[in-house]
């Protein structure tokens, strides 16, 4: 039950973190004026970072009280790992 409960923790602040990964990657600027866009995906990429470092302490405290496998960790990183690469190499251009 408590994997369960634990899972459950996880998944859905990883879900909201996904979502908005989505929306950095799909956003494009329309022209050189639209600097509006680039500071939307750089925001949603940077709240991607947040959740995935909370989601990845919660992960080492079940892992750590053996609720979890380790596993579990390849989730936040990929999440963290994407957000960085939005925010560096495939940043949106102006």
């Amino acid at each position: 039950m408590g994997s369960a409960v634990c899972g459950l923790v996880l998944v859905l602040p990883q879900l909201v973190a996904v979502y908005f990964m989505f929306l950095a990657y799909m956003a494009h600027p329309a022209g050189p004026w639209d600097s509006e866009t680039v500071a939307h995906s750089n925001f949603a990429s940077g709240l991607v970072l947040v959740v995935s470092a909370v989601t990845a302490l919660l992960t080492w405290l079940f892992v750590k009280a053996t609720w979890l496998r380790k596993w579990w960790y390849a989730i936040p990183t990929a999440l963290a790992i994407a957000a960085l690469l939005r925010l560096t190499v495939f940043a949106p251009e102006i």
